[in-house]
């Protein structure tokens, strides 16, 4: 083909895996024709799989990868799955292609014998050509099995013309052989069969093994009686070889030379899949191995599975100050290193990601076994890898699932690990943690929450409450703070505790927090004019995000937010905590300052959780100070705790000073409102004023102020 053509022939094949990575009902044989197309385009170089397979693992994860229901573990899982499925497709293929090509020389050498038999005298010279001069093996032996003829291509597969003799055909066994073969040959000399067609290995004479492709035809004389058996060999052992190499080349790591995440899921399914009693599948010495039961006729206890889950910690610093190719060489240190951490058969590890491996202990005796396995790996992480006269310190964290075997399956078990793995990651790394299933349910409610952020704003899944802010002076409803929640379809309502951090880590607070503005802002001026015969209308306080406050479109969209509403931007105040703007510079605080000169206020949420620094509190552009719950809580009894009192008292004089008002956060008590008051705190709020609720609520509580 020209580069053209070859181009619009692989254009199809890689939409197909697409579409099979992204398929509902996920099924890697789906890409198993992809491979079969390779061959039939004569892609059969032993080079072309690697490459193959190479690519696919590279790009398509890159450009077709997470999208909506996907995500990014599973996506890589199937990735590795369709290249195990493109590997199978191309080796069958190739097989039977050959296979076809190999049937065809056996075809015209049976027809030639059949033909010299009918007419033996005109044909003995060609028959005698095709015997000799084949390239494939032929042998000729009775019904008893002792050879009669053989060919030069049959010598010298085997060895030599009196090897080949001193044996039946039934004796030529190997203990590589598939069973049943040896019942074919005998159903083939009865005559309840004419042919029959194998690949079987047979022993050379130097002690090698040689693998052919076999096809056996009894022949028959005139009346119809078995005579003969015919055999033709073809040698395919080269064959066998290169496709032990292409398999091994689909199910390697070709850095490191482990299992990669084809094989290792390949092994995992095949623990899972093996259960106890008779019949079972699995090896070795141990009661659960074995068919019938236990100790004392009871039943075997059930098989169990280890994974041990393993990610190097700060690996990406090595990439980015040292080059990939150092990288790519610490990997291989590490992959020496985990080799040796494997002490029984049933032990595998594989090279599953970057820096990612997962260590399988296919039935492990305890859990003690798998931690074990885990510490054996950390201990051979300890100690630095010297590289060009440098040493890396190399750590890692790893997470460790340990439980029968009955009803997981391979994508939980390895979920639940790397799940794991990254609560040992949280906890400061160079260890393990033992799976739960209670954190390993909060982790996955929390990532499907993540998915749902974007979806639950278009499908108007969120609201917003208000808690009032109170005048401690004349106990006045000064305005209120808007509080977002979530009507979960699921999980009910959600507080914002549970979903904002969430939102600020995928930037979902952006698209969030403009919305909650702009409800918030409406609300606001919805007031305003119910209330303009009151003479005091009431103000909004709105939370901002850190994110937010890096956002470049700030400060347009709160101007956009107060020119849609009508709202003036005095009754409006922004709240951002006290560790956003504490040792900020200049340049992250000009949004804030460009939003002080619109009119609207500023506040410094949260105030005392963070450093507290009270000297910055003269540059940064805030005019309120909301004082942290923590710093009240001893004022809530008639007889207050003398040194809070002293602190806020200190606060408030000190933000008077600077001419910023102060709100208190978390007033439960009317004790603790009285003490607030009398130390000249001028705003509160809490629930001894009303907890958060609709906005009809803080109507009514502003209309009998009013009146």
């Amino acid at each position: 083909m020209t580069r053209a053509e070859f181009e619009a022939h692989l254009l199809p094949l890689a939409r197909s895996l697409r579409d099979s990575l992204h398929a509902t009902r996920f099924d890697p044989r789906d890409a198993v024709p992809v491979g079969t197309a390779l061959v039939a385009a004569h892609c059969t170089d032993p080079e072309a799989l690697p490459s193959i397979l190479g690519v696919i693992d590279a790009y398509m994860v890159l450009y077709c990868g997470p999208g909506p229901g996907l995500a990014a573990d599973e996506c890589r899982v199937r990735c590795s799955r369709l290249q195990h499925a493109v590997a199978v497709g191309f080796s069958q293929a190739l097989r039977e292609r050959t296979l076809r090509e190999q049937e065809s020389i056996s075809r015209a050498a049976l027809n030639a014998k059949t033909e010299a038999e009918i007419a033996l005298a005109a044909s003995e010279a060609r028959f005698r050509a095709v015997f000799e001069t084949a390239g494939i093996g032929i042998g000729i032996a009775d019904l008893d099995g002792t050879v009669l003829e053989v060919n030069d291509a049959l010598t010298g597969m085997l060895g030599n013309e009196s090897y080949i003799r001193q044996r039946r055909v039934g004796e030529w066994t190997h203990p590589d052989n598939a069973p049943g073969t040896d019942h074919l040959n005998r159903e083939l000399v009865r005559g309840e069969r004419d042919h029959y067609h194998v690949e079987k290995a047979f022993p050379r004479s130097d002690g090698t093994v040689l693998w052919a492709d076999v096809q056996v035809s009894l022949l028959r004389d005139t009346a119809g009686r078995p005579r003969y058996q015919l055999a033709l060999l073809e040698d395919v052992t080269e064959r066998r070889r290169l496709l032990e190499r292409l398999r091994h080349q689909a199910t390697h790591d070709a850095l490191t030379g482990l299992p990669n995440r084809a094989l290792f899921f390949e092994r995992l399914d095949q623990a899972l899949a093996e259960n106890t009693g008779a019949g079972g599948t699995g090896s070795g010495n141990k009661a659960s191995r074995k068919g019938g039961t236990g100790p004392g006729g009871a039943a075997p206890a059930p098989r169990q599975i280890g994974v041990c889950y393993l990610d190097l910690d700060g690996f990406k610093a090595v990439n980015d100050s040292l080059g990939h190719a150092v990288g790519d060489r610490l990997l291989v240190a590490v992959a020496d290193r985990l080799r040796g951490c494997l002490t029984t058969p049933d032990q595998l590890v594989a090279r599953v990601g970057g820096d990612e491996f997962v260590a399988l202990y296919a039935d492990p005796p305890d859990l003690r076994a798998v931690t074990e396995l885990a510490a054996r790996i950390l201990t051979a992480l300890s100690a630095p890898v010297l590289l060009d006269d440098r040493q890396l310190p190399v750590h890692g964290s790893i997470g460790i699932v340990h439980g029968p075997v009955g009803g997981r399956g391979a994508e939980d078990v390895l979920r639940s690990a790397d799940i794991t793995m990254y609560r040992a990651k949280e906890r400061g790394g160079n260890r393990y943690e033992v799976a739960d299933p209670a954190a390993d349910a909060r982790a996955i409610t929390r990532h499907g929450l993540t998915n749902q952020l974007p979806s639950a704003l278009r499908h108007d899944e969120f609201f917003v409450e208000y808690q009032p802010l109170i005048g401690l002076e004349d106990n006045a409803v000064l305005g209120a703070e808007a509080l977002v929640r979530w009507s979960h379809p699921v999980h009910g309502v959600l507080g914002p505790d549970q979903f904002i951090p969430l939102a600020e880590s995928t930037g979902q607070i952006v698209p969030l927090g403009r919305w909650v503005l702009e409800q918030a802002a409406q609300q606001a001026q919805d007031w305003r004019q119910d209330l303009q015969c009151a003479g005091r209308p009431p103000r909004i306080n709105v939370n901002l995000s850190p994110v937010q406050l890096g956002h470049p479109d700030l400060v347009a969209e709160v101007a956009a937010v107060l020119d849609e509403t009508g709202l003036e931007p005095t009754a409006l105040c922004l709240e951002v905590t006290e560790s956003a703007l504490i040792g900020a510079d200049e340049d992250a605080l000009k949004p804030l300052r460009r939003i002080a000169d619109l009119g609207v206020a500023i506040a410094l949420d949260d105030f005392g959780t963070g450093y507290s620094n009270l000297s910055s509190l003269r540059w940064l552009p805030v005019s309120v100070l909301k004082l942290d719950r923590s710093f009240t809580r001893g004022m809530r009894q008639p007889q207050p705790d003398p040194v809070e009192v002293k602190i806020v008292e200190g606060i408030v004089s000190l933000a008077h000073d600077l001419n910023l008002t102060v709100t208190v956060e978390g007033v439960e008590t009317r004790a603790q409102a009285e003490h607030l008051r009398a130390l000249g705190c001028d705003t509160a709020q809490g629930w001894y004023y009303g907890k958060a609720g609709p906005a009809d609520q803080l109507h009514k509580l502003s209309l009998a102020d009013a009146g």
